[in-house]
Order: structure tokens, then C-alpha cells, then sequence
């Protein structure tokens, strides 16, 4: 069985949202979490968590994966698949914890990924029983594209921010993934972050806010 996933938070005691950094391949969850402080001033009422993902990451064991990557770390597809059913097990547990935790409905969360945060985020808020109140994807892809249609039990509004000059996750994937949204009924809204490669630029932090805002009143 997969360990509960650990995180920090930040935020006040009393909040009315939450906002759940989903980190990328070879990183941890403190590397989103410093987001939080831009953020914060413009959510006062939210809290923010940044789990770490439950695998070491087979290329870089100080920092972890939500799954391996087969043409990176030589891991098989099998391994990949297996680990990302329990990865999503763990977040879906963890969501829910939080929820709980601070005593907000599901519409009251939103998921902010990056790169392989983003494919968590888009492989599980879809598949939620009960949808979230949205979902940030920066420089990620849309794993099961095909499957999309039928599998959405629940369709949040999904913001795709992506640089146009990223040499890890092709640029080309975000018309992917908003082709395949949209036409699973999907609301999309994309920004693209000109000049950008594999990050994240001011523009586009300030469109997440943005969207944020609009998906988090107070």
C-alpha cells in the first residue's frame, strides 16, 4: 500500500480555499510551494499544500516522481503504468484528506500543476466523483487523450499554460490536450508563454492568478 503523501501548507488557520501544487519529474513539493508566496497576498483566505509525489525519482533519488518515465530512466511501460495507478490513488486519498482537513467542498480546490504535476492533474480531477473547481496545467501534456470522453465522471474548467520554446514537454502537446478537452466538453482557457521554455514565466503566473481568483472568491 502506498504511504499517505506528505506535504507542508501554507496559509491561514481559517480559509474559505485551497489550492494543491502538483510538482514535476525529479522535484519535490517545495519546489511549487514557494508559488505560494505571489499568490498569497491576492488569496488571503486560501491555503496552499505541494505534496511530494510517492516514488524517488529513479534519475534524481533527492527528489521524486509521480511515475517513471520509460525513455528516461529505462523503466518499462508496465512499471509506468502500474505506477501511475498508485500515484493516483495516493493523490486522490490525499485531495480528500484535505478537504476534509479544512472543511471545504470539492469546488472550493484547485489543482496547479507542472509538466508531470499537470499530467496527475489532468488524469485525476477528470475522474473525480465530484468535481474540483478547476484545474492549472503548466507545460504538461494529456496522458490518455483517447479515453478522456468516456472516462470524465466530472468536468472542471481547465487553464493550459504552456512556453512556446519548451524542449521537454513539446509546445505542440497543449494543442493536444485543449483539442481533447474541448471536445470531451471541457471548458478550456490556454495562455501561451512567449520566449519560455520548460518553466514558468510571469505571464503566466499572473493568468493563473487570474483564473484562480475567478475560480475562488471569497
Amino acid at each position: 500500500m502506498t504511504e499517505p503523501l506528505q506535504s507542508a501548507r501554507r496559509g491561514p488557520e481559517q480559509v474559505t480555499s485551497v489550492v494543491v501544487f502538483l510538482h514535476g519529474y525529479g522535484a519535490d513539493g517545495a519546489d511549487l510551494l514557494g508559488l505560494s508566496e505571489p499568490l498569497a497576498p491576492h488569496l488571503p483566505k486560501t491555503a496552499f499544500y505541494a505534496p511530494d509525489a510517492p516514488e524517488p525519482c529513479r534519475n534524481n533519488p533527492m527528489g521524486h516522481q509521480w511515475f517513471p518515465i520509460p525513455w528516461l530512466d529505462g523503466s518499462s511501460e508496465v512499471d509506468a503504468r502500474i505506477s501511475m495507478g498508485q500515484s493516483v490513488g495516493a493523490l486522490n486519498d490525499f485531495l480528500d484528506t484535505v478537504l476534509a482537513a479544512e472543511g471545504l467542498s470539492p469546488d472550493r480546490m484547485v489543482l496547479v500543476g507542472f509538466s508531470q504535476g499537470t499530467m496527475m492533474a489532468l488524469q485525476v480531477a477528470p475522474r473525480r466523483k465530484a468535481a474540483v473547481g478547476g484545474v492549472v496545467g503548466f507545460s504538461g501534456r494529456l496522458l490518455s487523450p483517447d479515453t478522456l470522453e468516456a472516462e470524465a465522471r466530472v468536468k472542471p474548467p481547465v487553464l493550459l499554460i504552456h512556453g512556446d520554446q519548451d524542449e521537454v514537454v513539446p509546445f505542440d502537446d497543449m494543442a493536444v490536450a485543449g483539442q481533447a478537452l474541448q471536445g470531451a466538453g471541457f471548458t478550456v482557457y490556454g495562455h501561451v508563454m512567449q520566449g519560455t521554455g520548460h518553466g514558468i514565466s510571469p505571464d503566466g503566473l499572473s493568468v493563473a492568478l487570474a483564473f484562480l481568483k475567478d475560480r475562488l472568491p471569497d
